[in-house]
């Protein structure tokens, strides 16, 4: 095995270790705001390891979009909700705990089922170059173009979504629960720095 063999192994399962290493920690840390920025994380490998596969285009598009849109979005909509509420105990917790758990390792399962019994090239396809691009646009708008339009919905419904808990606050009693509104993100009324004093008159106006 060569050295350059030897470094891309090296660097696959640093970046596979961090990727599962960071998708279980997003599932099952209790603080969201540590989770949000592990899922970043997530997304930085699985960037990675397109780059491993000389998916530059691909690799720079996972960056842009979902780290720099997709998790600042949802960074942003954690940080601006100002909605404190008491963690209330949740029913069959156990049980949807085991459902989860089921319904995670059959995906596992059946994902590792299609690795074995796939029959995968050993050199690999051949590089298409600069010619990346252009055969990713020309997928993008042919053979997947319901796809790629589903995927700009789901982002314009997070979009919604982000702004709506943003807002949340501005109604004056809680939609759900009833309970008045934290007004925290109103802008009050301020004394204005510059206060106007009452014109002085003139000596001209004096004497009249």
């Amino acid at each position: 095995m060569s050295v350059a063999s030897t470094t891309q192994l090296i660097c696959f399962l640093v970046l596979a270790a961090t990727v599962v290493v960071g998708a279980l920690a997003v599932v099952l840390l209790p603080n969201i705001v540590y989770s949000a920025f592990l899922l970043g994380g997530v997304f930085l490998g699985v960037a990675g390891l397109y780059l491993l596969l000389n998916a530059s285009f691909v690799a720079a598009a996972q960056i842009l979009v979902y780290v720099g849109a997709v998790n600042v979005l949802i960074l942003f909509a954690i940080m601006l909700v100002n909605k404190r509420e008491d963690l209330s105990a949740i029913p069959s917790l156990g049980l949807r705990r085991l459902l989860s758990a089921g319904v995670c390792g059959g995906l596992l399962l059946l994902l590792l089922r299609v690795a074995y019994a796939t029959a995968w090239p050993s050199p690999g396809p051949t590089p298409v170059g600069e010619e990346a691009t252009i055969r990713i646009g020309e997928h993008f708008f042919s053979d997947y173009l319901l796809p790629f339009e589903l995927a700009s919905v789901l982002l314009l419904m997070a979009m919604i979504g982000a702004i709506v808990l943003a807002r949340r606050d501005v109604f004056s009693s809680d939609v759900i629960t009833g309970e008045p509104a934290d007004q925290g993100l109103l802008e009050k009324s301020r004394t204005p720095l510059l206060l106007e004093s009452p014109a002085t008159p003139t000596p001209l106006e004096a004497s009249r």
